[in-house]
């Protein structure tokens, strides 16, 4: 067997033995996908491509001769090359993941949420012992957004993005736009078709977007950014009379992350949004996601598909177990801890609370008892403003002026 640990020379260790021996821990949504494209499909590169271990949970889950219990199965094999985490949360991914880098194997995950509580100490590890963490399928799904994001960063900086992360949200706003749904409607249709969990709170209240907006901000700018940093609203109080407004204004709403980095440092927000109907974002209907990368040379650029499901983000994590087949020279690089500074991002916001006559000298247009248009203030203002209300269901939209 040929070992390669150094990605600074070209590594052919894979082609020679003619196959990428992988691990598949997880069997469920994406694992079972990631499965069947590998098992069924034939393109060339497909069929250098074999899963020898499948982990699974309990022993009743074991249907083939592939699938363990046991991850010492997996991670301690010399002939698996590659681990591909399907399991999903915290814990025992983390410590899985953690494992397999240190064993000298590459890894692939679609797990957002552990790699953000843990992306730092991932990517050093990787780096340390010469391998490769690759996250494609973390974010924006069947979407080719964090491989863009590299493509890019070789020619020109990436000087912003934003857009449309999360599919459940999406789904619901959507409904509630074109439909006249109430929110609670919408979400149970969006449990009901499979897009939004049983608790759906990662998803309504802007968390999973957030997530998302962290791990491009780490492939995109090269920093680490905190969770804590992050101005966070979502859409948990969002009523019908929201949506209406927004339309009888020419708005549509959408829920948007946005990283900017200036010479004031990275700003990072997620933020229920009226968007302009005449910007494409106003027409990403469904459980659609939508983003867009800005640099000087491209100018803006937008991704549009499917953000999650089965294949989506199935064919993600494939497309991740491909490039690492085929690259030549991988760098790793671990990022710079940054904090966030949204002193410099000043819009205007539609605020709905019970308490607005805290706020009066911060309103430009009083719509109704309850609801108004704010002066234009940054972030980090509104933050403070929001605090000053004492409003536990207070909903907040950023207005976005610009039509492009």
């Amino acid at each position: 067997m040929i070992h390669c640990l150094c990605f600074k020379y070209k590594c052919i260790y894979f082609r020679n033995r003619g196959h990428m021996k992988i691990g598949l821990l997880g069997h469920g949504t994406v694992g079972s996908g990631v499965r069947k494209i590998i098992d069924e499909m034939n393109t060339k590169e497909i069929s250098q491509l074999e899963i020898s271990k499948i982990l699974v949970r309990y022993e009743k889950d074991i249907t083939d001769e592939r699938m363990t219990v046991d991850i010492y199965d997996i991670v301690e094999d010399p002939d698996i090359d590659v681990v591909v985490e399907c399991i999903g949360g915290d814990e025992p991914a983390f410590s899985y993941v953690k494992a397999a880098l240190f064993n000298g194997k590459h890894v692939v995950t679609s797990n957002k949420k552990m790699l953000v509580n843990h992306l730092g100490e991932l990517l050093e590890t990787a780096r340390t012992r010469g391998v490769r963490l690759k996250y494609e399928a973390a974010c924006g799904g069947g979407i080719p957004w964090m491989s863009n994001l590299d493509r890019t960063k070789r020619i020109d900086d990436i000087e912003s993005f934003r857009g449309i992360f999360n599919g459940t949200t999406n789904y619901i706003l959507s409904k509630m736009s074109n439909e006249g749904s109430e929110f609670a409607v919408a979400l149970k249709e969006a449990q009901d078709c499979g897009y939004a969990e049983f608790d759906p709170s990662d998803d309504i209240d802007g968390m999973d977007t957030a997530y998302k907006v962290i791990l491009s901000s780490c492939k995109g700018f090269g920093v680490l950014v905190s969770m804590q940093d992050i101005d966070i609203y979502g859409i948990r109080y969002i009523s019908a009379r929201d949506i209406a407004y927004a339309c009888t204004h020419d708005y549509v709403c959408k829920l948007i992350g946005t990283g900017v980095k200036s010479n004031d440092g990275i700003s990072a927000t997620v933020i229920p949004t009226f968007v302009p109907k005449q910007n494409l974002f106003a027409t990403i209907s469904a459980n659609f996601n939508a983003i867009e990368s800005a640099s000087r040379t491209l100018g803006k650029m937008t991704y549009v598909g499917q953000g999650a499901g089965c294949y989506p983000t199935a064919h993600a994590v494939v497309q991740d177990l491909i490039d690492l087949m085929y690259k030549q020279d991988i760098e790793v690089t671990s990022g710079e801890s940054t904090r966030i500074d949204n002193k410099s991002r000043v819009s205007s916001f539609y605020v709905r609370s019970i308490n607005l006559d805290c706020i009066q000298d911060m309103i430009e247009e009083r719509i109704d008892e309850d609801t108004c248009i704010t002066k234009k203030m940054s972030f980090v203002k509104l933050t403070s403003m929001i605090k000053t209300l004492e409003d536990d269901a207070v909903f907040v939209a950023e207005v976005m002026h610009d039509c492009k």
